[in-house]
């Protein structure tokens, strides 16, 4: 079956306790996922929407960043991942699947917390792809803390900080001058921008600022002719769910959406291919939810 087929959103995929996630330590990789998500591997059918086009996708090696990239491969687009080293296992199968779609994949791992590397990233894509017509910044750090605000280290904000806002401003700075008209930049918000958690405080507090860089970032690059959009996406199943929830938590995990189950990455992808794509021209400044219910407003 592909994207396109007819199925009942209720019954698509398991529901939470048909899930489990195995025993892993962040940030989690997918072959240690006794129920791998699916990223479109075996169903995401492309039509030629992206053709020559340069993207890339922090975040890039597994879960929503692996499925947009094989989504963007089967448009036609050449492909720059980044992710962590430790990370390198699940990179190098997505970097497989970009290269069986026909496109160039190219990897870089480092740590975006690092101003440098970011700078990298893009001069990187600049030199082996030739520039950057998408970027997606997608890659994020969550810890769910049961305790709530006295459990968060200043450490751990941090690291939720650096990771999720200060590389998005670092990629999106770095990538600007080197992105025609017609450009696109795509951050992944949350539904956490809208409906916080307590335990999530920290991620949701940079999901909210996703929002709000999203829409000045869109009116700062309307006049160069670049689009800027966000996807919202609710609970999807990926590696750091299972790495970075309580215990307990990832049997429930989904169930509270009205379609009582979480997402998988696969559903996520055409969201991005239609803001990277043409047909999006007249949109900018705008968050969607994949969210399986849950109100994006």
């Amino acid at each position: 079956m592909n994207q396109y087929e007819i199925r009942d959103p209720r019954s698509q995929y398991p529901t939470p306790d048909q899930l489990t996630g195995g025993d892993q330590g962040e940030p989690g990789t997918t072959g240690e996922m006794p129920d791998k998500p699916d990223h479109g591997e075996e169903t995401y059918q492309g039509s030629g929407r992206l053709t020559g086009r340069r993207a890339v996708i922090t975040g890039g090696d597994s879960g929503i960043g692996r499925a947009v990239a094989i989504a963007f491969a089967r448009e036609g687009a050449d492909v720059l991942i980044s992710y962590l080293p430790e990370e390198e296992e699940d990179a190098a199968d997505t970097a497989a699947l970009i290269e069986k779609a026909g496109r160039k994949a190219v990897r870089v791992p480092g740590d975006i917390r690092d101003e440098a590397h970011c700078a990298a990233i893009v001069d990187r894509a600049v030199s082996e792809l030739g520039g950057v017509d998408i970027l997606v910044n997608n890659a994020a750090f969550q810890m769910a803390q049961p305790g709530g605000i006295v459990d968060i280290t200043t450490e751990q904000f941090d690291k939720v900080m650096k990771t999720n806002l200060y590389a998005m401003f670092w990629i999106s700075r770095a990538a600007v001058p080197h992105m025609p008209a017609g450009s696109v930049i795509i951050n992944t918000a949350s539904i956490q921008a809208y409906q916080s958690s307590a335990p999530l405080l920290d991620y949701a507090t940079t999901k909210g600022g996703i929002v709000a860089f999203t829409k000045a970032l869109a009116e700062d690059l309307a006049e160069k002719g670049i689009r800027v959009n966000a996807v919202a996406p609710g609970p999807i199943w990926t590696p750091l769910i299972p790495a970075t929830m309580p215990d307990g938590k990832v049997d429930s995990f989904g169930a509270d959406t009205p379609l009582k189950r979480a997402g998988q990455p696969a559903e996520l992808a055409p969201a991005y291919v239609y803001f990277a794509s043409q047909e999006s021209s007249y949109t900018t400044g705008e968050v969607l939810g994949v969210t399986g219910g849950k109100p994006v407003s």
